[in-house]
């Protein structure tokens, strides 16, 4: 299992709808409104990298309204 944390950035007016879209989106666990240079931050988790990158690319980053992302791939120390 490979988890992770999108930071996001939307466009002004469509967050609401927005942040329903990326709930509905399978490998989204967790998502958070926050304030700063950011405006969401999903958790993601997937089975591996590959999985991740089609659920970042092909699902979060193609939800109309968001502006840019960053994806940090956790890890345990």
């Amino acid at each position: 299992m490979v988890t992770g944390l999108v930071l996001i950035r939307l466009a002004s007016g469509r967050e609401k709808l927005t942040m329903a879209k990326l709930k509905d989106i399978k490998g989204v666990s967790h998502l958070s409104a926050v304030f700063g240079r950011w405006d969401l931050v999903a958790d993601i988790e997937a089975q591996d990298l590959t999985m991740m990158t089609n659920v970042v690319v092909g699902k979060i980053r193609a939800v109309p309204g968001i502006y840019s992302t960053e994806t940090l791939v956790t890890t345990s120390i």
